[in-house]
C-alpha cells in the first residue's frame, strides 16, 4: 500500500483511533484472516453470520498488525468505523485515485476470469510489477483487498469483477476506476439469481458502460450479447475470438496431447501459440489476454511466449493428475452448463489420444434457477452425443439418461440394458451410473484400466474434490 498516517487512513474511512499515535506511518496491507497476519498486514475485522471477527482483534495484534480496522470497541490499536466494508472500499477508492499513474485492468465474464487474470498476470509481470487476485477475490471485498496490495512502484493492477445482481460491478467500477474494461462472455452461470441471460448481460456490461472515455474495451466475440456492450460508447473498442473479423483471434487451431495450440493473429503479425493449460476452452482466455496486451503495446512477441510458458496458478482448475497409466482431471471448484461442456469436450479428445475409456464424474451445476433441470438434461444429452463412455451422476438425478433422443421425447425403457453392476445402465453409446454418496462413486474405480481419462466437475459445494482425492487414491493403492 502506499504511505499514509494513521490520521489520514482515519480521515478517509471516517473512523475514530484508539491506542495509537496518529502520526505513525502505513505502508502495510489489509487482511480481513487472522490466519494470515504478520507484520507487513493490518487486520480488518467482519462481523459474519457464524464468526466475529473483533474476536480475532487482540490476536492479530499480538502476531504483528499494526493496528485493527472494527467496526466495534477493540482492547487494541485500532480505527473503528461504522462499517467496515465501506471503510475497505473507501480506502481502496482513495489509494487508487493517488496512482494516477497505475492501469487497471478489470475482467468479469460468466466463465474465464480467474483463468483469464491468471494468463495475464504472467504476461504483464514479465515486463513491469504487477498486481492481481489471489484465488478469486472478485467482489466488494476482494477488488479493495487487490487494490490496496498496489504501491507507487506497481504498473499494472488486475482485477476480477464479479456480480450476483445487477449493479454490483457499477460499485467495483467506481472503486477502481478501470482502465481497460475485459468482458470475456455472457453465459448461463448464476442465472437463478439474475432470472436471464438478458439480464446478466446487463450486469457484466457495467463494466464498459463504467469505462472514462480515455478507457478500452476489450470484448469477446463468443455471444449475441459481449460485442455489443461498447456500441454507442466514445470510447476505443478491440473484440478477441476466431473469426476473421476480430482485432485478435486465433488462426490454425490444432488440439495436441489436451492442450490447443493456434496462431495469435494481431495488428501486429502472427506468431504461434503453445498453450501449457488444458483443453481447447483456454483460448478464448489467453486472447482475452493477448488483447489487452496488444492494447498496452506489449510486443506480439513478448505475448506467445508469455502464453506458451503459462501455467495454471488457480486450485481445482482443470488440474491433471496421473497415477499407473491413469490421467485424471479434477475441475472440481465450479460448474456451470458452458464449462462443464468445455471439460466434457477435453475429456473426449484425451480419451481418444490415450486410447483409452472416458469417464465424468459429474456433480449439480448450482444458480441455475428454474432451467436447473433442462441445463442438466442438456449435458446429459451431449455426454452421449460427443461420445463420453461413462456418466457417472453424484448426488444428483439431474443428468437424466444420457441418450441421443430429443430432449421433449418420451424416454423409451428398451433402450436400456442391465449390465453386472445393479447402478449401470447402459444407453446407445454412454453407460449411466448414479450414486448418492461420495463413498459409493469412489468404488467405480476398480472397472478403470490404463489409458482412462476421468474427469470429476461440479459445483465447488458439491465437495467433489474429495471425490477426486479418493478416486485417485484409490487407484494409486490398487495399482502399485
Amino acid at each position: 500500500m502506499i504511505e499514509l498516517t494513521i490520521a489520514q487512513i482515519a480521515e478517509v474511512v471516517e473512523g475514530e483511533i484508539f491506542d495509537i499515535d496518529p502520526t505513525q506511518k502505513v505502508t502495510q496491507i489489509p487482511v480481513i484472516d487472522s490466519r494470515l497476519v504478520d507484520s507487513s498486514t493490518f487486520f480488518v475485522a467482519f462481523k459474519g453470520e457464524n464468526f466475529d471477527g473483533h474476536s480475532f482483534a487482540a490476536q492479530a495484534v499480538a502476531s504483528g498488525a499494526q493496528f485493527v480496522l472494527a467496526s466495534s470497541k477493540v482492547d487494541v490499536a485500532s480505527i473503528v468505523v461504522p462499517d467496515t466494508g465501506k471503510a475497505l472500499a473507501r480506502l481502496a477508492a482513495y489509494v487508487r485515485n493517488e496512482l494516477s499513474d497505475l492501469v487497471v485492468i478489470g475482467i468479469t465474464g460468466s466463465q474465464g476470469k480467474t483463468t483469464t487474470k491468471d494468463l495475464l498476470r504472467h504476461l504483464l509481470a514479465i515486463s513491469a510489477p504487477t498486481i492481481a487476485p489471489f484465488g478469486n477475490l472478485n467482489n466488494e471485498l476482494g477488488v479493495p483487498l487487490t487494490l490496496l496490495r498496489c504501491d507507487r512502484t506497481t504498473k499494472y493492477c488486475i482485477v476480477e469483477m464479479g456480480a450476483r445482481h445487477v449493479g454490483d460491478i457499477s460499485e467495483l467500477v467506481k472503486i477502481a476506476h478501470p482502465n481497460i474494461g475485459v468482458v470475456l462472455n455472457v453465459g448461463q452461470a448464476h442465472i437463478g439469481e439474475f432470472g436471464s441471460r438478458e439480464l446478466i448481460a446487463k450486469a457484466k456490461s457495467e463494466l464498459i458502460t463504467g469505462l472514462a472515455e480515455t478507457g478500452v474495451a476489450v470484448l469477446g466475440d463468443y455471444d449475441e450479447y459481449t460485442p455489443k456492450m461498447a456500441t454507442g460508447l466514445s470510447i476505443r473498442q478491440v473484440k478477441f475470438g476466431e473469426k476473421s473479423s476480430c482485432d485478435v483471434r486465433a488462426a490454425d487451431v490444432e488440439f495436441r496431447e489436451g492442450r490447443a495450440h493456434f496462431d495469435l493473429v494481431t495488428p501486429s503479425g502472427r506468431q504461434a501459440v503453445g498453450l501449457q493449460l488444458l483443453g481447447l476452452h483456454q483460448i478464448p482466455n489467453a486472447l482475452a489476454a493477448a488483447a489487452v496486451a496488444t492494447v498496452l503495446e506489449i510486443p506480439i512477441e513478448s505475448i506467445a511466449a508469455a502464453l506458451s510458458t503459462a501455467e495454471a496458478s488457480s486450485k481445482w482448475r482443470m488440474e491433471l493428475h496421473e497415477a499407473s497409466g491413469l490421467l485424471l482431471i479434477n475441475d472440481a471448484y465450479n460448474a456451470n452448463p458452458e464449462s462443464v461442456a468445455a471439460a466434457l469436450r477435453t475429456l473426449v479428445l484425451l480419451a481418444q489420444e490415450r486410447g483409452g475409456r472416458s469417464w465424468a464424474f459429474l456433480g449439480k451445476m448450482n444458480e441455475l434457477g428454474e432451467s436447473t433441470r433442462r441445463e442438466h438434461q442438456l449435458i446429459g444429452r451431449l455426454v452421449s452425443d460427443i461420445g463420453v463412455d461413462h456418466l457417472v451422476a453424484v448426488g444428483t438425478d439431474l443428468f437424466d439418461r444420457p441418450l441421443k433422443r430429443p430432449l421433449d421425447q418420451p424416454f423409451d425403457q428398451s433402450s436400456i440394458v442391465e449390465s453386472e453392476d445393479e447402478e449401470m445402465k447402459t444407453g446407445e453409446a454412454t453407460s449411466m451410473h448414479s450414486f448418492s454418496t461420495i463413498e459409493e462413486a469412489t468404488d467405480l474405480s476398480r472397472h478403470f484400466a490404463p489409458g482412462d481419462v476421468v474427469l470429476v466437475k461440479a459445483s465447488r459445494s458439491e465437495h467433489l474434490d474429495d471425490l477426486a482425492n479418493s478416486l485417485l487414491a484409490t487407484w494409486t493403492e490398487a495399482n502399485l
